[in-house]
């Protein structure tokens, strides 16, 4: 399979912007290349005024350590939206190319084609979450781009069958994304482990839910050299910042207490799914491998007014075709997890 040949036409012959650190590499104590300030920051700390490194090969190689995958087949981005974003720029043709997409599913996918005027090929989910294999092969166009698989899935919280996206990857000519966002809450293992057996898999990862870094925005893909060559070409030049590449840097080196809270949100979120099976207004708790719940209530609307009034602030995810009824409740901490099933039982 040659990854080349799925971008966008028009950027085969395209360069990417080179900034003064692509162009330099190696140590020096004065530089006069990038238009920098040579006085320092205000702020008092330290290298702010020079431009952060755009591959940010520390934290990549850092990673490394932990996720086995090689600098080559990493890139860091401003969350994993910018890696959604930067796929279906890159290799969707506008107002020729589609992508698939399995609702009820995370919206950025849907939002970033209309973006982007790539058309969106929706294919609802099966009643208990899973993928219509029948379906999706019948509608794999040659337009067909990209496949994006959220597992677990939100907002339903389950895993897709492994099997199922493994017969995808083997028979899609297109670029099939798998999204793990919440992988570290799940028992499946991550798919990273199979991206030397297919060139065409993209595996997006995230710091903002087990490592509890939603505010650095920090977000991470991975997957074959050429589709992360085409992605740092059409990326901006610097698009995480110093200060953000320092502290996620710092946060992989917390990895116990990381493990812990992983570890304790995955035992709140058993107590909680018990819990609320003995609320009367709970019609249903779908089972979940993320660090959040779908329940499906009797009055999900006056339910959620309710815990609002109270203080308690869930996801309204009624409305979306496949989640009727239903309420997102994310796992808080212990204290908090008391406090809503206190509150629901009082209603």
């Amino acid at each position: 399979m040659n990854i080349a040949d799925l971008q966008r036409a028009h950027l085969k012959n395209v360069k990417g912007y080179s900034t003064a650190r692509d162009e330099f590499k190696g140590e020096a104590k004065i530089f006069l290349d990038a238009n920098e300030n040579p006085y320092g920051s205000p702020l008092e700390l330290e290298s702010f005024n020079r431009y952060p490194d755009p591959l940010q090969l520390d934290l990549k190689e850092a990673l490394g350590k932990i996720k086995g995958v090689p600098i080559e087949n990493t890139f860091i981005g401003n969350g994993s939206d910018e890696a959604i974003d930067l796929l279906i720029k890159a290799f969707c043709e506008p107002g020729v190319d589609e992508i698939m997409v399995f609702p009820p599913t995370y919206g950025m996918y849907e939002v970033c084609a209309n973006i982007h005027n790539v058309h969106i090929q929706s294919i609802p989910l099966l009643p208990d979450f899973q993928l219509n294999l029948d379906s999706i092969a019948e509608k794999i166009k040659k337009t067909t781009k990209i496949i994006f698989l959220c597992s677990p899935n939100n907002p339903s919280g389950n895993c897709l069958n492994r099997e199922d996206i493994e017969t995808i990857l083997a028979n899609f000519k297109g670029l099939v994304v798998v999204d793990e966002a919440y992988i570290n809450f799940a028992r499946q293992r991550s798919f990273i482990q199979e991206l030397t057996e297919y060139p065409n898999l993209v595996v997006l990862q995230t710091f903002s839910k087990a490592w509890g870094l939603a505010g650095l925005r920090v977000g991470m893909a991975f997957s074959s050299r050429p589709v992360i060559d085409i992605l740092n070409k059409v990326k901006a030049p610097y698009n995480l910042s110093t200060l953000i590449q320092q502290q996620a840097i710092k946060s992989l080196n917390q990895l116990p207490q990381i493990n812990e809270w992983i570890k304790e949100i995955v035992r709140e979120r058993i107590r909680l799914t018990q819990l609320l099976q003995d609320i009367p207004e709970v019609i249903k708790v779908f089972p979940s491998d993320a660090n959040f719940i779908l329940v499906k209530f009797k009055d999900p609307q006056a339910v959620y007014n309710y815990l609002m009034q109270a203080g308690i602030i869930v996801r309204d995810r009624s409305k979306i075709a496949g989640c009727e009824g239903c309420l997102r409740i994310s796992i808080g901490t212990p204290k908090e997890n008391e406090t809503l099933i206190l509150t629901l039982k009082q209603r």
